[in-house]
């Protein structure tokens, strides 16, 4: 009986693609198993990153999930974006998802935001950026700097223009000359701290109309204050207004 010739073509070839065979079976079986793994730890990153835009940190994976069950109450979608509802110490708090480019990639984020009680200004409650490949120590800072994350607590979003329409004011600027409305950028990442600016501008554009949306922003943003106050945005118009001004006087006493 004649023996394989080991040193043929044949065999190299034959032997070569039995291995790979068995390789990519091993492969495919391994991802298949930590795939549900995977998938588990990819929904409680983004959990915890909610949680991070409602200024909660600094908690394990059991204490997250628990924590976020807690707080949020629903997930809708107005005009075609996603609007998470939570509530923390009785305060109804909007927390919008939010996506752009940075200089080397995508960009993302969270940004929550409540109504002042006293002038029902839209004002940042709490902030989280992500990135896919900035650079370490500049651009990377979006996510990593906590500090700046929390400058943009308490900023005013929406302000009235000279025109006398509303525009999105919050901002990531070089100087800052308006306090209330911005944020400066980080230090060595003007492009990608364009890119929050940019990814913002966008995010809350279509409540006041300053991107192209086959809708009408007055009436977005009456779908927004009932969404905010009262978790449902099919109230009618009558009930917001009765509802705002028992708002101001319970501030006011």
């Amino acid at each position: 009986m004649s023996k394989f010739n080991t040193n043929s073509n044949a065999y190299i070839i034959i032997y070569s693609s039995v291995l790979v065979i068995i390789v990519a079976f091993l492969l495919a079986f391994v991802y298949q198993a930590l795939k549900p793994m995977q998938d588990a730890n990819v929904a409680l990153d983004v959990k915890k990153q909610i949680l991070y835009s409602l200024n909660i940190r600094d908690l394990d994976g059991a204490a997250a999930e628990a924590k976020y069950a807690e707080v949020i109450e629903d997930t809708m979608e107005i005009a075609g974006q996603k609007i998470l509802m939570a509530e923390i110490n009785d305060e109804p708090i909007m927390i919008f998802e939010m996506k752009g480019m940075g200089l080397w990639g995508g960009i993302s984020g969270y940004m929550s935001a409540h109504f002042d009680p006293k002038t029902m200004n839209l004002k940042v409650y709490g902030a989280y950026f992500n990135h896919e490949s900035e650079t370490a120590g500049l651009g990377a800072e979006i996510k990593d700097s906590r500090e700046w994350q929390e400058k943009f607590i308490g900023k005013r979003i929406i302000k009235q223009g000279a025109d006398g329409k509303d525009k999105v004011a919050l901002s990531v600027v070089k100087k800052v000359e308006d306090p209330e409305t911005q944020v400066d950028c980080v230090t060595g990442a003007t492009l990608t701290s364009n890119g929050v600016d940019e990814m913002i501008k966008r995010t809350f554009g279509i409540w006041t109309g300053e991107y192209d949306f086959d809708v009408d922003e007055s009436e977005l943003t009456k779908k927004l204050l009932k969404a905010c106050l009262t978790g449902n945005d099919s109230i009618s118009d009558a009930e917001l207004e009765k509802m705002l001004k028992v708002r101001k006087v319970k501030e006011e006493k």
